[in-house]
């Protein structure tokens, strides 16, 4: 073993390594800052140059890639609001409210410094856990898997938000919309309409961009104003590095959790952040801000979701299954390059293991450090007029979108996503417990029925689902006394509470959301009876038991004094309902109706150049040649990019129509 390890430090450190291995990093950090496109569509991009290559200097490429993007992808996160990736939607609900405050320096260095002591920790476990992986991963079976679902769901009381009803209700529904589609157990359709793109279900991109990003974007929109006040960010950086030596201990707690969930086939970065966020939640006792821009809640999901990539190559290379979407590239490129994951590579591939663990430590270094020398320059966007930014993000939002199956239906369904987010924002239902029960709807109801199938009931009994289920335990009553003991310190304060204005409030808005809600878990009751019992008891269960619950809300709403935690309208905290020259929340949802209406009928590049300057004369009130100048530009970068990634774009009717020759869609 020790004479493996000494072989591939020699490897890594050579100039060769080291020089693919910065050619990884550097595409890695240019694909992490594209917000929505990930590990999957760089790995992607970068198997066609393999061909022929050594097979450790591929590996170096791969490596130096995968290591960076859950680093870089914390820029948009941070500074925009939009999630880089689905392994950084957690960094959003800290990370962009710090940003806002003026402290985008602060976070973007707790986020690094957590990126790179997560990625180290996740390659030093791996070094000596790689023996032993296999028997670990191998007693974990459906019903363990379908439980750790479960320990993720938990989360969602640490997420709920002032009332738990509502946050419990929000994460049903993103069950109910994780199981449009196919069902697991038999083929058949459920809630699709007799819609194509439906059957399916929805793609994570799409929901992700649609919950997080388009509902800050309007909202910066409305308030007419830069991200950040602050000029001058550099003071910041510093104080990231001290918050997370003041912090440690959580770090590692959220690695540790990062290194098992990534080894687990199946689970990989859509979760991770989600559970080390809800466990920096429920574990903080000393006033915490999280959602408000808490640097902790930057720390946890950082480090979870660095160490996971360290945890995902466990079964990618010792059994050939990869863990997440990214480790499934890669495992395509290992074979490329000629070597066969699987046993060997414990035994006569080990160097080769251990240069693949090294590689990573060595580029989260390398990455994490690119990232703090560029940080000064990116994160400037956020002193400037957002109205500026805004088309350029919808432009990325949409491509990003658009690319998750290719089909026009991607920016609908990121339109309704996102109108369905505006609401969530407005009325407090919680989106990051929707997103965690969209996230793990299709593995929580394949696992249950696998493990139903193998076991019986008995699955119950089995050591690893009774551990995981007390886990899941101790983590909800603990939540429920820190949950408690807010509630009796709220009450000790009558003047601290923030619906002390709920008595102007118009009800009526929040009770018809609250309502639509109650509806559509009747529909899913009604559509699960139109299907054989395996394809519809687990959407009748959910819809059920959340459809009592999103009644318990409504009755509140109904009959509740008006300062309930129930009760809350952004409308009415921000001021928005008293001014009558405040744009409305619709205004800016039309603007993006009208550029999707384009595409149909245009294409997206026509569609995206008249709203460009369209945009920047009307909403930025620039001249005609500037707006006309910087379309240029940012169309030029939209075309350049979808030629060197051999992307597509939607083409509309019109070219179709008359055939056009040359690629611009």
């Amino acid at each position: 073993m020790f004479n493996e390890l000494l072989e591939s430090l020699q490897t890594i450190l050579s100039l060769q390594h080291i020089s693919y291995m910065l050619g990884g990093v550097a595409l890695g950090l240019a694909i992490g800052i594209f917000p929505g496109l990930g590990g999957i569509a760089g790995l992607s991009l970068l198997l066609p140059f393999l061909y022929g290559m050594d097979p450790i200097s591929a590996l170096a490429m791969l490596i130096g890639l995968v290591a960076v993007i859950p680093t870089s992808d914390t820029f948009t996160s941070v500074l925009m609001g939009i999630p880089g990736s689905s392994g950084s939607q957690a960094t959003v609900l800290d990370g962009f409210p710090m940003a806002k405050k003026g402290q985008a320096a602060r976070a973007l260095s707790a986020a690094f410094t957590s990126s790179l002591f997560g990625g180290l920790f996740g390659a030093v476990i791996l070094t000596g856990f790689v023996l032993i992986a296999r028997p670990v991963i191998l007693a974990f079976g459906s019903g363990e898997l379908f439980m750790l679902t479960i320990l993720g769901l938990s989360m969602v009381g640490a997420l709920a938000g002032n009332s738990f009803v509502k946050g419990l209700s929000a994460c049903g529904l993103g069950v109910l919309l994780g199981s449009v589609g196919s069902a697991p157990a038999t083929g058949e359709n459920r809630m699709v309409f007799d819609n194509f793109y439906l059957m399916d279900g929805l793609p994570l991109v799409v929901v992700g961009l649609g919950i997080f990003a388009l509902p800050e974007i309007i909202d910066l929109l409305r308030q007419n104003k830069p991200i950040a006040n602050a000029s001058k960010l550099g003071s910041g950086w510093m104080e990231g590095i001290k918050d997370f030596l003041a912090n440690k201990w959580l770090a590692v707690r959220c690695s540790v959790i990062g290194c098992i969930i990534g080894a687990l086939p199946g689970l990989g970065g859509s979760v991770v952040d989600w559970i080390a966020y809800g466990h920096a939640v429920q574990t903080t006792k000393d006033k915490p801000e999280f959602g408000h821009g808490d640097v902790r809640g930057v720390i946890a999901p950082e480090s979870s979701n660095n160490a996971k990539e360290g945890g995902g190559l466990v079964p990618t290379l010792l059994f050939g299954i990869p863990g997440s979407g990214s480790m499934a590239v890669f495992l395509g490129g290992m074979v490329l390059v000629g070597l066969e994951p699987g046993p060997a590579m414990v035994s006569t591939e080990l160097s080769v293991t251990y240069t693949i663990v090294w590689s990573l430590a060595l580029a989260n270094v390398f990455g994490a450090g690119a990232c703090m020398l560029i940080s000064p320059w990116v994160a400037r966007l956020t002193t400037i007029r957002y109205a500026l930014l805004a088309p350029f993000m919808v432009m990325v939002i949409c491509f990003a979108a658009y690319q998750a199956t290719r089909d026009l239906g991607d920016l609908v369904t990121l339109l309704a996503i996102g109108f369905l987010g505006v609401l969530m924002k407005r009325f407090d239902w919680p989106r990051p417990a929707f997103l965690i029960g969209f996230v793990l709807a299709s593995g929580m109801e394949t696992y249950l029925y696998q493990a139903v199938q193998f076991d019986g009931i008995g699955f119950l009994l089995r050591p690893g689902v009774m551990i995981i289920g007390a886990i899941t335990i101790f983590s909800l009553v603990f939540m429920y006394r820190q949950s408690a003991k807010k509630r009796e310190e709220e009450a000790s304060n009558d003047e601290a509470s923030s619906n002390s204005t709920g008595a102007n409030y118009n009800r009526r808005p929040q009770i018809i959301f609250a309502a639509c809600v109650n509806i559509a878990f009747l529909y899913g009751i009604y559509d699960g009876f139109q299907q054989s019992f395996l394809g519809g008891v687990f959407t009748i269960v959910i819809s059920s038991l959340m459809w009592v619950l999103s009644a318990i809300a409504l009755y509140q709403l109904l009959r509740n004094p008006s300062n309930d935690p129930v009760y809350f309208d952004l409308e009415y905290i921000q001021g928005y309902a008293f001014d009558k020259d405040a744009t409305s929340m619709m205004h800016y949802l039309y603007w993006l109706s009208g550029l999707i209406i384009g595409c149909y009928f245009v294409g997206y590049v026509i569609s995206i150049t008249v709203f460009f300057i369209a945009f920047l004369v009307v909403k930025a009130s620039v001249s005609m040649w500037r707006a006309t100048f910087l379309t240029t530009i940012a169309v030029g970068f939209l075309l350049a990019l979808t030629q060197a990634m051999v992307l597509d774009l939607p083409i509309g009717l019109l070219q179709e129509a008359i055939a056009l020759p040359w690629p611009i869609g």
